[in-house]
């Protein structure tokens, strides 16, 4: 490490409300060895723990002459690790070591059809809400590090959303990060990339920004072998980007969804954006058509209005009659809401089995006409009638 006369770098959140965080400040200096300073609200219990943890901390990198200061709000480990780091590398910006621990080891392997009702967006700098996320069940747990992180956090929330990867435990929950516009996005895959199941990649306009993270990807596959089985799911925010969605939504075998994100979108085109969502109706169509073109799975954007659960009702079983496989959640409380609108009712389920009994029949019998009544049943009825009872089943399960 290059000497340093005197510097300081600090990160986290201090103040009476924060819960499950820290504040660090690091202070380099060129005497009087290591001075360490802890106030935490769980001192008495995990005092000397922390202690240790700092002091770990400061041997992996060198230090011989510094003042870390550690306010504690009942921070877990991997978050009081990644707001030492930041603090480190804020104090000297020529530092590129990573502090890495990691108490979890995941199979990385995910389905590029599997079930995404839901994908609940938490922001990439608050870690107190990164724990209980699962306990919620959305199919999809989203770590943001674009539009919910301060522009002068990005680089301490990719630490932390780092850390959480490789020590949280989501469940069942499909692991996400939104990473931030490219090419800044690059920064963020290069400390995320282990544990994470699917990338989404924000305002999306062109077939070359998806090459750009799927190069990436390919590039790292060869010593990284978690990145072969990463996912891409390109987020149309604009009208150039409705303009170009199928050949986007077709660019790489890693897109498994094409997702649309309502507020730039309208805000680029000049509309407010509306509960009926007329204004943003042709964009909607236009993203389902692609992404169904292409094979792929199509995801809504959220609704915003957290005190509106009929209006959230709504807007999902619209969002299922376009087509749309799912819809984003800001918060918790409108998982369960979404969930319901996108089972299959009892009458879809019993015709879809009827369609499948009807399918299996004409196969044992050798027949090339499948019929019920008299309604001739062809290959994309029988498609969506598999579609229904396995998201019937899906759904299921996961209650």
């Amino acid at each position: 490490m290059k000497a340093i006369n005197s510097s300081i770098g600090s990160a986290g959140r201090i103040g009476d409300s924060i819960r499950s965080d820290c504040f660090a400040e690091i202070k380099l200096t060129t005497k009087g060895g290591i001075k360490i300073n802890i106030q935490s609200k769980v001192g008495l219990l995990y005092g000397k723990s922390i202690r240790k943890q700092i002091t770990d901390f400061a041997k992996s990198y060198n230090l011989k002459n510094a003042e870390i200061t550690l306010n504690d709000k009942g921070a877990l480990p991997f978050v009081i690790d990644a707001r030492l780091e930041a603090a480190i590398k804020r104090a000297d910006n020529s530092i590129e070591k990573n502090f890495v621990n990691k108490s979890i080891k995941y199979h990385n392997k995910n389905q590029k059809d599997r079930l995404r009702r839901t994908r609940l967006y938490i922001p990439g700098n608050e870690p107190n809400y990164f724990i209980n996320a699962h306990l919620h069940k959305p199919d999809c747990i989203i770590l943001d590090l674009e539009d919910s992180v301060a522009p002068t956090e990005k680089d301490a929330a990719r630490l932390l959303v780092r850390n959480a990867l490789l020590n949280v435990n989501f469940g069942s929950a499909e692991r996400m990060v939104r990473i931030n516009q490219l090419p800044a996005g690059l920064k963020d895959l290069d400390q995320i990339t282990e544990n994470v199941q699917t990338i989404l990649v924000p305002k999306c306009e062109s077939v070359e920004h998806i090459k750009q993270v799927d190069e990436y990807f390919n590039l790292i596959g060869t010593n990284n072998k978690q990145a072969e089985n990463i996912f891409l799911i390109p987020i149309i925010e604009s009208a150039l980007g409705v303009v170009n969605a199928y050949e986007i939504a077709s660019a790489s075998k890693r897109i498994c969804a094409l997702a649309i994100g309502l507020e730039d979108y309208t805000a680029d085109i000049g509309a407010a954006r509306t509960k009926a969502g007329i204004e943003s109706l042709f964009a909607r169509c236009a993203v389902i058509n692609a992404a169904k073109a292409a094979g792929i799975q199509t995801l809504d954007s959220v609704f915003p209005d957290l005190n509106d659960d009929e209006g959230l009702a709504a807007s999902t079983t619209e969002a299922k009659a376009l087509g749309f496989d799912g819809k984003g959640c800001i918060h918790p409380k409108q998982i369960k809401i979404i969930h319901n609108a996108f089972l299959p009712t009892e009458k879809e389920v019993e015709y879809a089995r009827t369609i499948i009994a009807a399918y299996e029949d004409a196969v044992k019998n050798g027949s090339g006409v499948i019929s019920i009544g008299s309604k001739m049943i062809d290959p994309p009825v029988i498609k969506r009638a598999l579609k229904i009872l396995k998201v019937a089943a899906s759904s299921k399960k996961r209650s």
